[in-house]
């Protein structure tokens, strides 16, 4: 396979990664929302939050940089189950609860309001991106048997932080002692997968925790090489897709697919297959050239033109300072002619 390896590596950590001035503008926006939502609750004689739990993605350090900058911040607010109460003195309903929230979360300052949704209510900032807020009750939190319910269609049985730590604990197990501490090519292979799925808004894919969930069950090892152990992964999950579409979750006894036979899931296999047949010419040929333009088909990227440009270049001058080691036959023309 031709080398590419510093190159995907570099595409990662340039156009990939959420840099960590956008992540602390992202937390401190987080932070705000936690304020205003208190204080929201206070000014409107409701009870106030037991705590908040950030997860999804940014908890779990998968955010992948977006073009148009829409990110998701989920970040829940969890009430002790015996202040969610009416009036009347009877539990607030999910819906209730979410209405709560956000007519509390409102602020003049906001050019689109926050909604409810299904599972949540949803902030707008002018950017373009959003914060996601799950709205919990939570029962004896002193003791082993700690239960968190989500504010759904119904009172739904969760666990908030069981993901990001389920997360956490698959990144240690597949840790190499080749890698510094707290770097993880897992979470990377993650967020390249989760970049390759927004790389065309046409497509239709599946959601970035379904691809975090296929990526730890086909991520097995540490490969030095970046760019064979994204290769790997795609086929691993397309093969694996072949054989079924349904995702489990990875901490509740439920599917994260609605079907066997998901529209998403069926895009998601049909453009690995492309992709990995876009990528068969980095198995076979010696240049780079080559090997670098597949990558950017893959991607949908212009990250990498220049160096495509630059090895073009440098083939050029090799040629050009090539000088003969015979004669040039004046008939034949030539440089010598």
């Amino acid at each position: 396979m031709i080398d590419c390896s510093n190159e995907i590596h570099n595409f990662h950590g340039d156009r990939v990664k959420l840099s960590e001035d956008v992540r602390k503008k992202l937390s401190d926006q987080a932070d705000a929302n936690e304020r205003r939502l208190k204080d929201g609750l206070k000014e409107a004689d409701e009870p106030a939050p037991s705590h908040f739990v950030l997860q999804g993605s940014y908890a779990m350090r998968t955010t992948v940089q977006h073009p148009e900058n829409d990110y998701d911040i989920d970040d829940g607010v969890v009430f002790m189950k015996e202040s969610l109460k009416g009036r009347q003195g009877a539990d607030k309903t999910p819906l209730d609860a979410r209405k709560m929230v956000c007519d509390a979360l409102f602020d003049d300052a906001f050019k689109k309001k926050p909604e409810v949704r299904d599972n949540c209510v949803r902030v707008f900032y002018n950017e373009g991106h959003h914060v996601d807020v799950p709205v919990y009750r939570m029962e004896n939190p002193d003791s082993d048997s700690t239960l968190y319910e989500l504010a759904s269609a119904d009172w739904k049985k969760s666990n908030p932080e069981a993901v990001t730590e389920w997360f956490q604990k698959q990144l240690n197990a597949k840790h190499s002692s080749q890698e510094k501490a707290g770097h993880h090519q897992m979470r990377r292979m993650v967020r390249l997968l989760k970049k390759f799925a927004i790389s065309r808004a046409s497509w239709n894919m599946p959601s970035g925790f379904v691809l975090t969930v296929l990526t730890n069950e086909r991520y097995w090892n540490f490969d030095e090489r970046e760019d064979r152990a994204f290769y790997n992964l795609l086929k691993s999950i397309k093969s694996r897709l072949d054989g079924s579409l349904v995702v489990q979750h990875p901490v509740l006894a439920e599917t994260l697919t609605k079907t066997n036979e998901d529209a998403c899931m069926k895009e998601l296999r049909e453009r690995l297959e492309w992709a990995i047949s876009e990528l068969e010419i980095t198995q076979t040929t010696d240049s780079k050239k080559q090997g670098l333009k597949a990558w950017r088909r893959v991607f949908d990227t212009d990250y990498f033109d220049d160096q495509i440009d630059e090895n073009i270049s440098n083939c050029s001058l090799v040629i050009a300072n090539d000088e003969p080691t015979a004669p040039v036959q004046k008939a034949g023309g030539g440089r010598f002619g």
